[in-house]
């Protein structure tokens, strides 16, 4: 796994609740992505309760992890083309506006270890293909357009 801190730990206060990435959702998933050599990476592992059948891990949280990973590589990706650097610098903010997920075999419930590889990036938009393995067998790859989040358009609820 990749040194250095995770760019969900850099998010600012008032977008750091996802389901998926937010630090201060203590009910969520809270995964924690970083740079590596080329790319990014998280480790994630499931609950036994995030069961499909036994022994497998269900879907939907395959989806959302390669998600929230796209999401967290999209904003170190920002931050390398600007010549910026996770911890140094303000972390960039994305959401995804298109996924794919490809399933190619069942997830066993165990650590998920995902690689994202940046494909394009724009000052608006960033392509992010993600491949999800455990005990180093691909079983799922996923694809994502996200859209960075100009600060002065978050305007939290309540």
């Amino acid at each position: 796994m990749a040194d250095g801190p995770a760019i969900q730990d850099l998010y600012p206060e008032d977008v750091s609740h996802c389901y998926g990435c937010g630090r201060l959702n203590e009910d969520g998933h809270q995964i924690k992505t970083r740079s590596t050599v080329g790319g990014t990476e998280t480790e994630f592992t499931p609950e036994p309760f995030h069961i499909a059948v036994p022994g497998y891990t269900y879907g939907g949280i395959v989806a959302s992890i390669i998600d929230c990973h796209s999401t967290g590589s999209a904003a170190i990706f920002a931050l390398q083309r600007d010549g910026g650097v996770v911890g140094s610098d303000p972390s960039p903010r994305f959401v995804t506006a298109h996924l794919e997920v490809d399933y190619l075999l069942p997830t066993p419930l165990g650590t998920m270890h995902l690689i994202g590889r940046l494909v394009e990036i724009t000052d608006r938009k960033a392509v992010v293909e993600t491949e999800l393995s455990v005990g180093g067998v691909v079983t799922a790859k996923g694809s994502a357009v996200l859209v960075a989040i100009p600060e002065d358009r978050w305007q939290p609820v309540g």
